[in-house]
Parts: structure tokens; C-alpha cells; sequence
């Protein structure tokens, strides 16, 4: 898990290892606490990420979470990869806007190129209640879900996908220079929580 650094703009908070915990009274449901932060003079925030060890390649990536809802925040579920592991900046996104927990954001990034956000309606909230959400990285195509719905497809054009294996990622974030995106962050709300079931991936080709 990231602890003691921040990504910087838009991101306005630093990560701590604090703020990501796990209940074994709940099947080990592991919940992102965004809060106020006293310790880095640079933030006023502090927020939990996790991250896999490994990076993967094409296949089912699912989660089942419940999203943190207030203005100005992000709750995720992502793949991603970058120069920090010497490859190309590539990303597969799952996003819930704080402004709007009844639509899911996805989108995603190939060599640094992203602008293919597109916003889906959920027919529910998905700060109420746990759902499943789940994205399927094939060589051809992406394939969004909604608790077992397919709800969007990207298809390739000319090697515009992504290729490179990656991470497997959640956050919970506030954004400050991005108010026309998010709305602006108040943080009046904290602490607020993301919280996560299950994690699962399924390698491909799938077996029938």
C-alpha cells in the first residue's frame, strides 16, 4: 500500500498506510478512510491506496465496493502501469465521481493518451450499497459491467488499447484544480470511506 508521499496535483492529499484497513468480522472487507492529516505540512489530507505486487495481463478484472459520496471526490478501482516501471503510461479506469454516485466514469489511457472518458448510468447509487462492477482487458477490445451487465465496449483501432501488463488498483482521493470536473472538494464532509468486498481476476483465455 502507498504510504508517506502524494501524486501531487490534482491529488490533494498523501497517501498513508494508516488509512486502509481491513475487518475480519466482514469476510476481511477493506475500507479507504479519507481524513484530515497533521503530519505533512505540504497536505492537509490524508488518504489510503493498494496496490497488487504483480502486474497482469489480459482478463477479467472485478471488484464489489461501495463508493465514498461527497463533492470533490474519487473513489476507484484501475489498472495501471507507467515510467516509474519503465513502460509506457497505460491505464484501464473504473471511477466513481463524489458529485454523482448514481453514474460510474471508465476510461482509459494508451502511451499516455487518455480523452476517452465516458460516463454511465447506474439506475442506483452506488454510495448506498454494495455492487459489482468489472471490466474485461481483452487483445481486442475492453469490456465494462455493471453487476453482470455489460454496459460499454471499446474496441481497437490501430493499437490504440492498452498492451502492457499492470498493477491492479483502488483509491479514494480529493481533487483541488479540478472543480469543473469533480466540483469543489469540502472537506467538511471528512472522514469519508470507500469500502471494498472482493478483489478478483480471471486470467485470459477464459475457460468455458
Amino acid at each position: 500500500m502507498a504510504n508517506g508521499w502524494s501524486n501531487g496535483d490534482p491529488f490533494y492529499n498523501v497517501w498513508r498506510a494508516s488509512q486502509v484497513t481491513f475487518d475480519s468480522e466482514h469476510g476481511g472487507q477493506m475500507t479507504l478512510t479519507l481524513d484530515f492529516d497533521d503530519e505533512d505540512p505540504n497536505y492537509d489530507h490524508k488518504s489510503g491506496e493498494y496496490r497488487s505486487n504483480e502486474n497482469y495481463g489480459y482478463g477479467r478484472f472485478e471488484v464489489r465496493m461501495r463508493a465514498a459520496r461527497g463533492d470533490g471526490l474519487v473513489s476507484s478501482f484501475f489498472l495501471y502501469t507507467g515510467p516509474s516501471e519503465n513502460n509506457p503510461w497505460d491505464e484501464i479506469d473504473i471511477e466513481f465521481l463524489g458529485k454523482n454516485t448514481e453514474q460510474m466514469q471508465i476510461n482509459y489511457y494508451t502511451n499516455g493518451v487518455g480523452g476517452n472518458e465516458v460516463m454511465i448510468d447506474l439506475g442506483f447509487d452506488a454510495a448506498d450499497d454494495f455492487n459489482d462492477f468489472a471490466f474485461e482487458w481483452l487483445p481486442d477490445r475492453i469490456n465494462w459491467f455493471v453487476n453482470g451487465e455489460l454496459v460499454h465496449t471499446e474496441t481497437d483501432e490501430s493499437g490504440t488499447l492498452p498492451s502492457h501488463a499492470m498493477k491492479i488498483m483502488v483509491n479514494l482521493w480529493p481533487g483541488i484544480g479540478v472543480d469543473e470536473w469533480l466540483e469543489p472538494f469540502d472537506s467538511s464532509i471528512l472522514p469519508v470511506k470507500a469500502v471494498y468486498e472482493m478483489i478478483r481476476f480471471t486470467p485470459y483465455p477464459f475457460e468455458d
